[in-house]
C-alpha cells in the first residue's frame, strides 16, 4: 500500500500535545518528521500517567509515544544562535515547518514566517497557538483547558445550571486542534504544488473551539442571545437525554421525538405511556417533561446497563453507553475498525490510538515509537552536510544534544 506523504520532510519545533499530534499524523502517512526538542527533551516526556507493562510493570510513556510516534529527534538549544541556525538549515531541506512557538519567540529564534520563507521559498510554515498570531493576545500562552474549553465557551455550554463546571481531561482540545492544523498543512502543500510558492498557515485552540461550537455559536452571532441551558428534567425531548441504570451506569438516547416515541416506550416496557394524555404528543411531553423524565428514570433504574444494551439494540434504537476508557479499549467495534494498532516501545509491544481516518489502499499507521531525546541528532545533521568535526564541536558546546551513553 502507498504512503502518500513519503518524500515529505517535516521539521517540528513543538512541545506538549497539539502541534506534535499534527506531526504524528503526518508520520503515520509516511512523512519524515524531525522533532526539534530542547536538550532536556520535550516537557511532555513523562508528564502524564504512564502505562504499565503487563509483563513486568515497567512504566511506558504511552502519552508521549502517541503524539510523537514515527518521528526522529534532534536535540537543539534554540537560545544559542548556532542552534537556531542549524534548525533553519534543516528547514531549508524540508517541505513543512510546524511549530507552537509564540510569535515573539519565533522572531527571537529566526523561525518566523518571513525568515523561514527567505530560507526556503517553497516551505509550508505552520503555526499552532492558543489565541492566534495577531491581536492583543498573540503572545498569550494557552493550553486547551484555558483557550479551548474555557475561553472557547465549550465547558460553559456543557455545564448544567447551578452545577460546578467540569474539568477537561488532558489533550482533548489539543487533538482536535492538531487535526485542524493537519488539514491546513495538507491544503497548503497542494498550494505549493500548484503555485510554486511557500505558504503560511496557522491554527489556534481558541478558534478551533469556536468551530466545534458553531451549531450554537452561529445563532448567537446573529442575535447575541445565549442558548437556553437546562438540566435533564427540562430538556426539549425526553428522547434526547441520559438515564442512570441500576448498576450506577449512564446511557444516552438521541432520537427524533415524534417518530420514535412509541417505539421507545414499547422497548422499555412502558406502552401505557404512549396513549397517556400527559405524553401523547410532542407538545404534551414537553409541557410535562419533569414528570416524564422522573417516570423514565424509575423504569431505566430497574435494570443494569447490560440489560438495556440488549433491549435497546433489539429494537434498533439510537443510544450509546457512557463508556469507561477501559471499556473503550476493549470495544469489539473499535477492534473491527482498527482503532488501536500496535507499536514496539520500550521493548514492549503496546497498543496505541490510530489516526481517526482511513484511506482505501493507503498505508495509514504508526511507523514506530516516539524517539529518545536527540536520538537522531547526528544523522540529521549529517544528512544536511554538517561535517563530523562540526558536529563534535556543536555537541561539546551543548548547542545540540545526543543520547547519553549508558554506563
Amino acid at each position: 500500500m502507498s504512503a502518500p506523504l513519503e518524500g515529505i520532510r517535516v521539521v517540528e519545533a513543538g512541545n506538549w500535545v497539539a502541534a506534535p499530534s499534527t506531526g504524528a499524523l503526518m508520520a503515520d502517512l509516511g512523512a519524515d518528521v524531525i522533532k526539534v526538542e530542547p536538550l532536556k527533551g520535550d516537557v511532555m516526556r513523562n508528564m502524564f500517567r504512564p502505562g504499565r507493562s503487563p509483563h513486568n510493570q515497567n512504566p511506558i510513556d504511552a502519552p508521549f509515544h502517541v503524539d510523537n510516534r514515527g518521528k526522529r529527534s534532534i536535540a537543539v538549544d534554540l537560545e544559542q544562535p548556532k542552534g537556531a541556525a542549524k534548525v533553519r538549515d534543516i528547514i531549508a531541506t524540508s517541505q513543512v515547518f510546524i511549530t507552537n512557538l509564540l510569535p515573539a519567540r519565533q522572531q527571537r529564534f529566526g523561525l518566523d514566517p518571513d525568515t523561514i520563507l527567505e530560507t526556503n521559498s517553497r516551505v509550508v510554515h505552520a503555526t499552532l497557538t492558543g489565541y492566534g498570531t495577531t491581536g492583543p493576545d498573540a503572545n498569550r500562552p494557552g493550553f486547551d483547558v484555558t483557550a479551548f474549553f474555557g475561553r472557547g465557551a465549550v465547558i460553559d455550554t456543557m455545564t448544567d445550571p447551578g452545577q460546578v463546571a467540569p474539568y477537561s481531561r488532558p489533550g482533548q482540545g489539543d487533538h482536535v486542534t492538531g487535526l485542524a492544523l493537519f488539514g491546513a498543512v495538507l491544503a497548503a502543500l497542494r498550494l505549493v504544488d500548484t503555485t510554486g510558492t511557500g505558504q503560511v498557515v496557522e491554527v489556534n485552540l481558541f478558534g478551533t473551539a469556536a468551530w466545534t461550537m458553531a451549531t450554537d455559536l452561529s445563532s448567537v452571532l446573529v442575535d447575541m442571545r445565549e442558548p437556553t441551558k437546562v438540566d435533564r428534567f427540562h430538556r426539549n425531548s425526553a428522547l434526547s437525554n441520559r438515564y442512570q441504570t441500576s448498576d450506577g451506569r449512564w446511557l444516552f438516547v438521541n432520537m427524533p421525538d415524534a417518530a420514535w416515541w412509541s417505539r421507545f416506550c414499547t422497548a422499555i416496557g412502558a406502552d401505557a405511556l404512549i396513549n397517556d394524555h400527559r405524553f401523547d404528543t410532542s407538545k404534551t411531553r414537553h409541557d410535562n417533561m419533569e414528570e416524564l423524565v422522573g417516570l423514565l428514570d424509575g423504569i431505566i433504574f430497574l435494570h443494569p446497563l447490560d440489560h438495556w444494551s440488549e433491549v435497546l439494540d433489539e429494537h434498533r434504537l439510537i443510544w450509546g453507553p457512557a463508556s469507561t476508557l477501559t471499556e473503550l479499549a476493549g470495544d469489539p467495534q473499535a477492534e473491527a475498525i482498527g482503532m488501536f494498532p500496535t507499536i514496539t516501545a520500550d521493548n514492549e509491544t503496546i497498543r496505541t490510538v490510530a489516526a481517526p481516518f482511513r484511506i482505501k489502499d493507503v498505508d495509514v499507521r504508526p511507523r514506530g515509537p516516539g524517539p529518545n531525546i536527540g536520538e537522531h541528532t547526528i544523522e540529521v545533521l549529517d544528512s544536511i552536510g554538517v561535517s563530523h568535526d562540526e558536529i563534535e564541536t556543536l555537541v561539546s558546546s551543548q548547542v545540540v544534544g545526543v543520547p547519553r551513553k549508558s554506563t
